[in-house]
């Protein structure tokens, strides 16, 4: 990685992969953007990304009071929303357009996540067809299988 004009880090194909970079991409923000950084990219076949769990994320309030734990449909929605930077960063239109869950399979949690873990989303194309993507995603904790899943989903008109 090298420093840009900005003082903002960029990998060797040029791709600022810092939250400007994300939120350039996708539509999502605070509370619901759940990717902090990008650290590998591979076009239109697979992403490493992390999301740094804090303990002033807003849902541990209520999931669960005294034995915080990471709700198991975030970390799918982390994955997704990892897949979704790799697959609309290369659009040109990307402003006019979504990704939305078609559907999730093979979906399994094997252990919680908790406040302080980082976990590594890592993402890759299974099949791509112009405005239809399936995706298999597993999601890690210091080297631990936490979450992993089949996604499929379509790029729409906003």
């Amino acid at each position: 990685m090298s420093e840009g004009a900005e003082g903002v880090s960029e990998a060797a194909d040029g791709v600022v992969r810092d939250q400007r970079w994300i939120r350039s991409i996708l539509p999502h923000r605070y509370p619901m953007l759940l990717v902090d950084r990008v650290v590998e990219l591979e076009n239109g076949k697979r992403v490493v990304a992390i999301k740094n769990v804090t303990t002033n994320e807003p849902f541990f309030e209520g999931h669960f009071p005294g034995h915080p734990v990471m709700p198991g449909v975030l970390i799918i929605e982390a994955m997704a929303q990892a897949g979704g930077l790799m697959m609309l960063h290369e659009l040109p239109d990307r402003a006019d357009k979504l990704v939305l869950f078609t559907s999730i399979d093979e979906c399994r949690f094997r252990r919680p996540v908790v406040p302080g873990d980082q976990v590594r989303l890592e993402v890759e194309v299974l099949r791509h067809r112009s405005n239809y993507c399936k995706l298999k995603g597993t999601a890690t904790v210091d080297g631990k299988l936490v979450a992993e899943a089949v996604i499929a989903s379509a790029t729409v008109d906003r």
